[in-house]
C-alpha cells in the first residue's frame, strides 16, 4: 500500500481535499501518546493508496504538539510520498513549510489549491516555472470546485521514495550551503541519507528536539557547534535567524519568477465583506445578530420541532410502548420493568430528546466555520481581549468549547505564555458546550418558550464571564503578565460544502449519542436505584429515597439561588459526571420524559427566575469529570487544578446568587433582606476585582550592599 502524507498550512483547504479524496472511508483517532486528532483513509477507486491527514501547521519547528506530530511522522519513514497543499493566494507564506518538507527527503508533490480564488483576484501563477524552481511536481487544484484533485493524488502516488532517487533541494547562499555540507559530513551515517539535509539544518538552528533525538558523540557536537559559531560570525546573526532569512530569500526568488507580475490587483469579494464584518464598530453587533440567529434556529424554531417529536412521540409514546409490550411478553419482574422504563428509557430518552436541537446548532456552527466567518470572529475578539490585557489566542479554545470542554482545555497548549494558558484553562469551559445545550433547551423551553433572548444570552454570558474573569485574574500576582501576540490567517469566504458541514454536525451528534449510551446510561441506572430505594434497600416513593435524603442534606446551600429543592440539587450534582445527566436526572425524578410533561413539572416547583439562576449556575460551575481530568493534565499540578475547579464553582454560585436575589427585587417586587445585601456586597466585590489596579510583583531593591552581586 502506498502511504501518502497530506500536509499544509491551516486554512489551505487541506481538510476539504482530504474529504474529497477519501469520502466516507475515513478513520479518526489520536496520534499515539498525543491528544492531537489523527485522520486517515483510503482514496476512492484506489484502495491501495492510503492518505494520512497530518495536522495543519506553518512550519516543522518544535513549538506545538501539532508540529511535533507532523515531524515525527514524516521522519519515521512511514510515508512514501508527501502531498503538500499550498494556498495559491498566499504563496510565499505557504512555501516556507514546503521548503522544509522537501528537505525531509520524501518526494513532494505540491497541490496549488484555491486556484479559482487566485484567478478571482486577477492573478496567475506559472505552474511550470514554480515546479522547475522547487524541483517538485506542482498541480493546480480547487477543492471547492473539485478540479485537479484526482490528478494531484495520482501524481503523489506515482512520485514516491521507490520511484525517485534524486531530490532537488532548495538552494541557499554559498556560505550557508557550505555550513550545511560540513554538518552533513560530520553526521556521517548517524542519520538516514535521504533526510540528512533536514537534520543538518535543524542542528544548525539548535533545534532542541533534534539534538535530543540524535545520538551524537561529544566530538561531533563540538565540531557542529564550531561550524555554527563561524557561520554566525560571517552573517553577524544568530543561527535561527540565518535559516529563516535564507528560506525567505529562496522563496522570494521562486515567487518572483512564478507569479505574473503584470496582473492587476482587484479587491475580492472577501475583502469587500471584511470591510463590514471586521469593522471596528459593526463587527460585534453583527456577531451578536449572527449568534442570536444560530440559537433562535436551534433552540426556538427548527430544532424545537424535532425535539418536541422525539420527546413527545418517540420517547413519550412509541419507545415506552414498544418496551412495555416486550417486557410484558417476557413476564419481567416489576423492579426490572421499573428500571428499564422509569430509569433507562426516561433518563436516556430525556437526554436524547434534545439531540435535534444540538444537531441544528452544529449545522449552523459548521456553516459559519466552513465559510470562514469564525476566523473573523477570532480576529475581532482579539481586539476586544487585547484592550483588556488578554490574549486573543484564548478565543480559539472558546470556539472549541462550544463543542466540548475537553479539547478546548487541551487547545490551550498553543498559548506560549504560561500564565495566559492557565487563565484560558480556568475560563474556557464557561462557554456552553453541546452537553450544556440540553440544559439550555430544557430551561428555555420550560420557563421562556416565547422569549428568543434567553438561549443566546447564555452564549454571551459565557463570553462576558471569560473576559471579566480574565481581567480579574490578570491583575493578580500569580497570573499577571504581558500579553502574548496573536497571529491568525483569514481564509477567503466561500460557499459552505454541504457534505463537510453534515459530516461535522453528524460527528458532534454521534459523540452526544455515545455519551448518552455510556455515561448517561450508567448514571440513569444509579439514579433510578437511589431514587427508588431507601438505605435499608426497601422500595419507597421518591421523596423518601436515598437520593432524596442525600439531596436534602445540601439543598439548603442553593436556597439563596432559588433552587433549594432537593431534586434540583441532585440534578446539579449529577451534572459533574456529565452535563447531559442534569436533564436525564429531571426526567427520572419527575417520572416524565415528554416535553410538556417535564416542562409542567418544573414550572410547579420553580419560578422562571429560579430556573434561569439554575441555568447560569450549571453554565459556569465546574465542568464534567472528563473536562476536570483534562484540566488536571494541562495544569500539571493538583493545587492549580483544585484552584481552577474551586474558582469556577465559586464564581457560578456568586453570579447565580446575584441574579436571583437582585431579580427578586427588580422583577418580583420583593423587599430587601439579608441575601439581597449579600448579593450587593458580592457584586461590589466583583466590580472591585475587575477595575482595581494590577498587582505589582515585588521588585528587588538594589543597595550598595548588594550592588556588587548585581554586577556579577
Amino acid at each position: 500500500m502506498t502511504e501518502i502524507a497530506l500536509i499544509g498550512n491551516p486554512n489551505s483547504g487541506k481538510t476539504s481535499l482530504f474529504n474529497l479524496l477519501t469520502g466516507t472511508s475515513q478513520r479518526v483517532g489520536n496520534w499515539p501518546g498525543v491528544t492531537v486528532e489523527r485522520k486517515s483513509g483510503t482514496v476512492k477507486k484506489h484502495a491501495d493508496w492510503k492518505v494520512q491527514d497530518l495536522p495543519g501547521i506553518y512550519s516543522m519547528s518544535p513549538y506545538t504538539p501539532e508540529e511535533k506530530v507532523a515531524r515525527d511522522y514524516l521522519l519515521s519513514n512511514d510515508a512514501d510520498s508527501i502531498l503538500n497543499v499550498v494556498d495559491a493566494t498566499n504563496l510565499e507564506r505557504n512555501l516556507y513549510l514546503t521548503t522544509q518538507l522537501i528537505e525531509t527527503g520524501i518526494p513532494v508533490t505540491v497541490a496549488l489549491n484555491m486556484s479559482d480564488a487566485l484567478k478571482a483576484q486577477g492573478k496567475t501563477i506559472n505552474i511550470d516555472k514554480l515546479s522547475y524552481q522547487l524541483g517538485v511536481p506542482v498541480i493546480s487544484t480547487s477543492a471547492i470546485k473539485n478540479t485537479g484533485v484526482d490528478k494531484a493524488i495520482k501524481k503523489a502516488a506515482n512520485t514516491t521514495k521507490a520511484s525517485t532517487d534524486l531530490i532537488q533541494y532548495p538552494t541557499y547562499s554559498n556560505q550557508f550551503e557550505a555550513a550545511i555540507k560540513q554538518i552533513i559530513d560530520i553526521l556521517g551515517d548517524v542519520v538516514p541519507e535521504r533526510s540528512a539535509r533536514f537534520y543538518a539544518i535543524k542542528l544548525f538552528e539548535r533545534d532542541s528536539l533534534v539534538q535530543d533525538e540524535i545520538n551524537l558523540s561529544d566530538f561531533q557536537k563540538g565540531e557542529i557547534n564550531q561550524v555554527i559559531k563561524i557561520t554566525e560570525e560571517l552573517f553577524t546573526e544568530d543561527s535561527e535567524s540565518i535559516v529563516i532569512n535564507e528560506r525567505y530569500e529562496f522563496i522570494e526568488r521562486v515567487a518572483k519568477m512564478a507569479q505574473n507580475q503584470d496582473s492587476n490587483f482587484k479587491m475580492t469579494v472577501s475583502d469587500k465583506i471584511d470591510r463590514i464584518v471586521t469593522n471596528r464598530i459593526l463587527a460585534l453587533p453583527i456577531f451578536a445578530v449572527v449568534m442570536f440567529l444560530v440559537y433562535y434556529l436551534s433552540i426556538q424554531t427548527v430544532g424545537t420541532m424535532g425535539t418536541d417529536w422525539v420527546n413527545d412521540v418517540l420517547f413519550g409514546e412509541l419507545v415506552p410502548g414498544w418496551v412495555q409490550f416486550g417486557l410484558d411478553a417476557l413476564h419481567v419482574s416489576g423492579w426490572l420493568e421499573s428500571l428499564i422504563i422509569d430509569g433507562i428509557v426516561a433518563g436516556v430518552g430525556t437526554v436524547l430528546g434534545f439531540l435535534p436541537q444540538i444537531f441544528v446548532l452544529f449545522i449552523c456552527l459548521g456553516i459559519l466555520e466552513d465559510i470562514g466567518y469564525m476566523s473573523r470572529i477570532a480576529f475581532v475578539m482579539d481586539r476586544v481581549f487585547r484592550r483588556f490585557g488578554l490574549s486573543g489566542k484564548s478565543f480559539i479554545p472558546m470556539l472549541i468549547a462550544t463543542g466540548c470542554g475537553v479539547p478546548a482545555v487541551m487547545a490551550s497548549r498553543t498559548i506560549e505564555n504560561e500564565r495566559d494558558r492557565r487563565i484560558t484553562i480556568m475560563t474556557a469551559t464557561f462557554m456552553p458546550c453541546s452537553a450544556k445545550l440540553a440544559i439550555i433547551a430544557l430551561i428555555a423551553g420550560a420557563f421562556f418558550p416565547d422569549n428568543p433572548i434567553v438561549a443566546p444570552s447564555t452564549y454571551f454570558i459565557g463570553v462576558i464571564t471569560i473576559i471579566l474573569s480574565g481581567i480579574a485574574l490578570k491583575k493578580t500576582k500569580l497570573l499577571g503578565s504581558y500579553v502574548s501576540p496573536f497571529i491568525m490567517e483569514l481564509p477567503a469566504y466561500h460557499m459552505p460544502k454541504i457534505m463537510s458541514v453534515l459530516r461535522y454536525a453528524f460527528g458532534k451528534a454521534l459523540s452526544f449519542v455515545k455519551r448518552a449510551g455510556t455515561v448517561i446510561f450508567s448514571l440513569t441506572v444509579i439514579i433510578w436505584f437511589m431514587s427508588t430505594y431507601n438505605f435499608t434497600f426497601q422500595a419507597v416513593d421518591t421523596d423518601h429515597s436515598i437520593l432524596a435524603s442525600l439531596g436534602k442534606l445540601i439543598s439548603w446551600l442553593f436556597a439563596p439561588l432559588g433552587f433549594g429543592n432537593w431534586k434540583a440539587t441532585v440534578a446539579a450534582a449529577t451534572g459533574l459526571a456529565a452535563k447531559e445527566a442534569v436533564v436525564g436526572t429531571f426526567g427520572i425524578l419527575y417520572n416524565d420524559s415528554t416535553t410538556h410533561g417535564l416542562y409542567h413539572a418544573l414550572q410547579l416547583d420553580y419560578s422562571a427566575l429560579a430556573g434561569y439562576s439554575f441555568l447560569i449556575f450549571n453554565l459556569l460551575c465546574a465542568p464534567c469529570f472528563a473536562a476536570m481530568g483534562a484540566i488536571k493534565r494541562e495544569m500539571g499540578d493538583a493545587k492549580w487544578t483544585l484552584g481552577a475547579i474551586g474558582f469556577q464553582t465559586g464564581l457560578a454560585y456568586v453570579v447565580s446568587l446575584i441574579i436571583y436575589q437582585l431579580g427578586l427585587v427588580a422583577f418580583y417586587g420583593k423587599g430587601i433582606n439579608f441575601w439581597t445585601i449579600v448579593a450587593v456586597v458580592l457584586l461590589i466585590a466583583i466590580i472591585y476585582f475587575i477595575v482595581r489596579k494590577p498587582a505589582q510583583e515585588k521588585e528587588e531593591v538594589i543597595t550598595l550592599d548588594n550592588l556588587e552581586k548585581v554586577g556579577e
